[in-house]
């Protein structure tokens, strides 16, 4: 089992190092700022444009086939029916920041933990996020949680200019969000996701599917603790490790499976960035990791 500890090492350095990235674009945004802030970029100070609604969680990030990176992420808890979306195709300049609102024509007002993944079968982009459901809505199964409930919800693009409706995307008959999307091979998807239902549940299980936008079914087992979020797997041989945050005891958990329906403990064998939360895992060329490496020592130099 050594093995898993060498390669997350490996994963990990990608991502403390895009962490990078993400902080370059927390520093200059104008979503995440309340009060006006300094560009690095422009060298002057500007007005902050989406306060009080304004926060930066849950980012989520892909590649797509043309080498650009495309970032999304939440960008308030209530009082948005949109995410956050920004571009690079470096990881430290970054496109102008949009709200993608996706939700404008539904009553709720809430879009949680988008998650950004490239179907390579149709060619186009899907994100997938949580929203807020009347509680006319609620099921029996709702109402064991004593918390609002969720659904998730997605919708495809090519450009990010252009979006296909909101539709549904995952329903298990109760509050669920932060649902991650695997490919294992063709016509063979599995959708990670959280049970959100509080108290007693709040934790993690698998769905299988034919393609990326489902229809998703057979759920496996529960394999996190009670409140865990934000999975995020990644392929390392012949197993996929599934990484979550155990946000009330301030620490990541990890299980490795093979087939999404048995899972083994490997929390000792991991090790995350200390304060890390809910976010994405993904491998960057050498060169851009080596450029971010640079920007990091030129804007935080090491004082002696």
């Amino acid at each position: 089992m050594n093995h898993h500890k060498t390669a997350c090492y490996e994963i990990v350095f990608f991502l403390r190092f895009c962490l990078i990235g993400f902080y370059s674009l927390y520093k200059t945004p104008e979503i995440g700022n309340k009060t006006p802030y300094y560009n690095y970029f422009t060298k002057q100070t500007e007005e902050q444009k989406y306060a009080p609604n304004s926060m930066m969680r849950d980012p989520s990030m892909t590649q797509g086939p043309d080498g650009t990176f495309h970032l999304v992420w939440t960008i308030s808890w209530n009082g948005e029916q949109g995410f956050g979306y920004a571009s690079s195709k470096d990881l430290i300049h970054w496109s102008e920041q949009r709200e993608i609102k996706v939700m404008k024509d539904s009553l709720t007002n809430n879009v949680w933990a988008p998650e950004v993944f490239y179907d390579d079968e149709k060619e186009q982009f899907i994100v997938v996020w949580s929203s807020a459901i009347p509680v006319e809505r609620y099921t029996a199964a709702d109402s064991l949680g004593a918390n609002k409930s969720h659904r998730a919800y997605y919708t495809t693009t090519k450009d990010f200019q252009t979006f296909t409706p909101a539709k549904a995307f995952y329903d298990p008959g109760f509050n669920s969000i932060d649902g991650f999307i695997v490919k294992r091979d063709k016509n063979d998807y599995v959708l990670i996701i959280k049970d959100n239902r509080k108290p007693g549940y709040s934790d993690l299980f698998c769905v299988s599917g034919p393609s990326a936008e489902g229809p998703y079914a057979d759920p496996s087992v529960k394999f996190a603790p009670t409140y865990s979020e934000g999975p995020c797997a990644v392929k390392v041989g012949d197993e996929w490790l599934i990484y979550f945050d155990v946000y009330r005891e301030g620490r990541f958990g990890a299980v490795s499976t093979k087939d999404f329906k048995n899972f083994t403990p490997i929390d000792d064998q991991i090790s995350i960035p200390q304060g890390h939360k809910h976010g994405t895992i993904i491998k960057v060329p050498e060169s851009v990791l080596l450029n971010l490496k640079a920007e990091e020592a030129k804007r935080f130099p090491q004082k002696d």
